[in-house]
């Protein structure tokens, strides 16, 4: 996925805020494999609350809503590309959320 490609993919999956059609503040895109991604849940991370942190940066898109107060399906987006270490909820050894990239120093 690309930045410019948030409001077709955002729509095309009927992303919007649970149990609504209110459109999300924000969006984030891992452009990254499963199999890349799953490791995050063991080896590959380290501890972040209850939470894990890829030991690794990330290629993501964060999908920023423009149109404040619109419903699905009229959200309209902003995309940036980032490279962020990133922090997911695991059940046992998948990743079942993704909470938030993180800045790297």
């Amino acid at each position: 996925m690309r930045a410019e490609q948030c409001d077709s993919v955002i729509g095309r999956l009927r992303i919007s805020k649970t149990n609504s059609n209110e459109c999300k503040e924000t969006n984030t895109f891992i452009r990254a494999t499963t199999g890349l991604i799953k490791p995050i849940c063991g080896a590959a991370s380290e501890p972040y609350g209850e939470m894990r942190k890829s030991l690794q940066p990330f290629d993501v898109v964060v999908c920023t809503l423009r149109n404040q107060g619109a419903r699905h399906p009229r959200c309209q987006y902003n995309g940036q590309r980032r490279t962020r270490r990133i922090a997911i909820k695991c059940e046992g050894d998948l990743p079942v959320h993704f909470e938030k990239d993180i800045v790297i120093f």
